[in-house]
């Protein structure tokens, strides 16, 4: 970690409040699909039931759980070692796969025409590409 006074704390306190943001959305996400399973297959199943993708339900639940996990074990890890050793790659690579899961995700919603849900994901998913910019910035 930078010094307060240092041209460097800025840009390192935005990359790891980016890593921080998504490490939590997408573990607390990732992990509620894994305790609810059942409740989310559920609920994705009757969302999914106009859609062309009804029949992919549990693949996709499955595909968007462990990227979600994936997203936010990286940007956790990245977090620690943004802390640890001021790298950022680790945060990169956790936002990266943030923007891919929401993607993903926007997919879905567009696909069972609830709009209004994926209008919802864009300020993550601009988060996600700040996320980006910050932690490739040197």
């Amino acid at each position: 970690m930078p010094a307060f006074e240092s041209s460097q704390f800025t840009p390192w306190l935005l990359q790891a409040l980016c890593a921080a943001f998504l490490a939590i959305l997408f573990l607390q996400s990732g992990l509620d699909k894994v305790i609810d399973w059942k409740g989310n297959l559920g609920w994705l199943t009757g969302h999914f039931a106009k859609s062309p993708l009804k029949g992919m339900v549990p693949l996709m639940l499955g595909v968007v759980t462990l990227l979600e996990l994936a997203a936010g074990a990286l940007s956790g890890a990245g977090l620690v070692s943004l802390i640890a050793t001021g790298s950022p790659a680790l945060a990169f690579f956790g936002a990266l796969l943030s923007a891919v899961s929401l993607v993903c995700l926007f997919f879905g919603q567009r696909m069972a025409k609830d709009y209004a849900g994926a209008g919802g994901l864009v300020p993550y998913f601009l988060l996600s590409l700040a996320a980006i910019y910050f932690t490739r910035m040197r």
